[in-house]
């Protein structure tokens, strides 16, 4: 079940989807009832509990948040021990003045990138992908 880890077949293989809606990370001090509302991800620090949500959600629960994003999600079974492969994609995104807060699950790696440059990233996904 363990993923890919050869970096020249992660490229090659390279497939992007745009998920839908739009997203933000917001923090909260201490455990909070989210009213039902299943995060896209959790990651507990020594300053709070990070939580990324939809955008809606974070207003319907009244939290403060930042970074208006969108949601690309790279259908590739990457290795969690893949050497290289965020690196190469945030390094491309950079040469297009874009940031990226990359997560990693178990099969998939997922992007994080600036609300309106979405389709910009496609862009540089899909032509990474074909070199």
């Amino acid at each position: 079940m363990s993923g890919e880890t050869n970096l020249d077949e992660l490229i090659r293989s390279l497939s992007a989807v745009l998920v839908e809606g739009l997203y933000v990370f917001t923090t909260i001090k201490a455990p909070q009832d989210l009213m039902g509302i299943v995060p896209r991800m959790t990651f507990g620090e020594a300053e709070g509990t990070t939580y990324i949500l939809l955008k809606s959600e974070a207003e319907q629960l009244g939290l403060a948040y930042e970074f208006p994003c969108r949601m690309i999600t790279l259908n590739i079974h990457s290795s969690l021990e893949a050497v290289g492969f965020m690196a190469r994609i945030a390094t491309e995104l950079a040469k297009h003045d874009m940031g990226v807060n990359p997560v990693s699950g178990f099969f998939h790696d997922h992007l994080f990138v600036p609300d309106g440059h979405e389709q910009d990233a496609m862009t540089v996904l899909m032509e990474m992908s074909k070199r």
